[in-house]
């Protein structure tokens, strides 16, 4: 993403305008309040973080001191990012806060609403209802680690703003949330930090900083499902994670959608769908090319590499036929014609198995009105089913690299879960057991992991919309533990469908979903 240089504007009233270098997605950075000692932010392009650096005598009361680094937002959004206090933090006054902040001007008395997390580990919510008046806050006090970084959310559905805070690899919890009559049309949305010390000047890193702005009308293009046509369509951001310690960058960002990246044999580029095409992108980013898929051009985000990186495979749709007509083909990695697989529709591809002979499908097959798993030999196109449900889905089948397991999701007692099984469908094992619906479980090429993503309890859970609050997972298979959190974001359908591990197991690509920000 492309950083801009902001000129210097003389602000009048109660803020002084710092001088403006990179701010990322941020418009401004100014001083609220006339705090004694001045503050600043800065962004690294390369790490995309943030640091910011405020004095300030507190935010409370009816009028505050501190820094802010905003932009004007309007309509509902979803503010989050993480947060880390730096520098000199000994003998640190416990009240010094950094976090989200919406407010109506820069005024010092501004009607607000703040998303604190103190130096001493105290988290809450807080807000100014009208200009002048009192802060507020709950009388229930909320701790969290003093030391490390947290993800920190702030959300404003309507006149609702909502508080949420994690812990490094734990879900997001509700800190508290409130309803205002003045913050519901356009505010200033941003990061601020307070040193609660007039003397003194506090820093703070904020990294994997997202502003997402949510649909108003569901987007409803889940190719398994039939379901009515598209309301409304948000732009993309192709991200890359460091699954160790979950930093995130975002290599390319369009208006339109794409979907479902897949990491290159060469640990180089990356391959995503678009318009029913293929492109591939390198991973510092830059202009997608096109990949030659010749007459199939009406591809979906079921596409996967083999894993000696020689062949493609895809799911294309044939006009007319059942179930959108989705059909999988094979093609060389470099490109060209594409050779059919399957004769019934709909079958989306999600596997193949080490050697290239095999390939593992969701398809509905003998007038199912649900999807089931199947082995597709690729000597002769012969179908051997896997799962044999009824009532529920079952989604996602992907071999181990040993071929000892495919690994899927399904839906067995009312939640999708990740299951594995032999390759032969025997031997079916549940491996989460959690309040979320899980899809897409992925193996990294070392084998000790596999990612998914887990959708919130009130969808379907034969359903894997797009446009959810949605977490990326990791789940040792080599070693003790449970899941933990990489990630979250807004997204689903088309976030994590293919293999996206990079070939060295350390990185993942996915896509995540919002307007987007200019």
């Amino acid at each position: 993403m492309k950083s801009k240089v902001f000129l210097l504007f003389l602000v009048l009233g109660c803020c002084t305008a710092q001088a403006q270098h990179s701010l990322g997605i941020f418009e401004n950075s100014v001083d609220i309040g006339h705090p004694k000692a001045a503050g600043g932010a800065s962004y690294d392009e390369a790490t995309q973080t943030y640091t910011i650096k405020g004095g300030g005598s507190n935010i409370w009361f009816n009028r505050d001191e501190f820094h802010f680094v905003y932009k004007k937002l309007k309509g509902d959004f979803i503010l989050t990012a993480d947060f880390e206090f730096s520098g000199d933090t000994v003998g640190a006054v416990g009240h010094r806060k950094i976090g989200w902040m919406i407010r109506g001007s820069v005024d010092e008395g501004a009607a607000s609403a703040n998303a604190c997390k103190h130096i001493d580990g105290l988290v809450v919510l807080q807000w100014r209802p009208y200009p002048g008046m009192f802060m507020r806050d709950p009388e229930e006090e909320k701790f969290y680690p003093k030391k490390g970084g947290q993800t920190i959310q702030l959300t404003r559905v309507g006149k609702t703003i909502t508080m949420k805070i994690a812990h490094p690899g734990e879900p997001l919890q509700l800190v508290g949330s409130c309803e205002t009559e003045t913050l519901n049309g356009d505010v200033l949305a941003g990061l601020y930090i307070c040193s609660h010390d007039s003397n003194t000047v506090a820093s703070a890193k904020i990294w994997n900083v997202r502003i997402d702005k949510p649909v108003i009308h569901e987007y409803t293009s889940n190719p398994h499902v039939v379901q009515p046509p598209v309301r409304e369509v948000l732009g993309s951001r192709l991200e890359i994670i460091d699954v160790a310690d979950g930093s995130r960058k975002v290599i390319h960002e369009a208006p339109g959608r794409f979907e479902a990246p897949n990491w290159m044999p060469d640990g180089k580029r990356l391959l995503f769908n678009q318009d029913g095409l293929l492109y591939t992108i390198p991973i510092e980013g830059g202009t997608p090319q096109q990949l030659n898929t010749g007459t199939a051009n009406k591809i979906n985000n079921d596409h996967m590499i083999s894993f000696d990186g020689k062949m493609l495979g895809i799911s294309s749709s044939r006009q007319g036929l059942p179930g959108g007509g989705s059909t999988v083909y094979t093609l060389p990695l470099a490109g060209g014609e594409p050779k059919q697989v399957t004769e019934g529709t709909p079958s989306y591809l999600h596997g193949w198995a080490p050697g290239a002979k095999d390939v593992a499908i969701v398809a509905k097959r003998n007038g199912s009105s649900v999807y089931n798993l199947y082995k597709v030999s690729l000597k002769d196109n012969s179908e051997t089913a896997l799962t044999n449900n009824i009532r529920s889905h079952v989604d996602g089948p992907e071999y181990s690299p040993d071929g000892k397991y495919i690994y899927y999701n399904a839906n067995v007692s009312g939640s999708m879960q990740i299951w594995r099984m032999k390759p032969d469908g025997s031997g079916k094992e549940q491996l989460t057991f959690d309040d979320y619906h899980n899809w897409f479980p992925h193996v990294s090429p070392d084998g000790k992991w596999i990612s998914y993503i887990s959708f919130p309890m009130d969808i379907d859970p034969d359903s894997h919309p797009s446009y959810k609050d949605v977490t990326l997972r990791v789940l040792p298979l080599t070693s003790p533990g449970g899941p933990r959190v990489i990630a979250y974001l807004y997204g689903g359908q088309g976030t994590l469908n293919a293999p996206s591990w990079s070939p060295d197991s350390k990185r993942l690509a996915f896509v995540s979903n919002s307007e987007q920000v200019k």
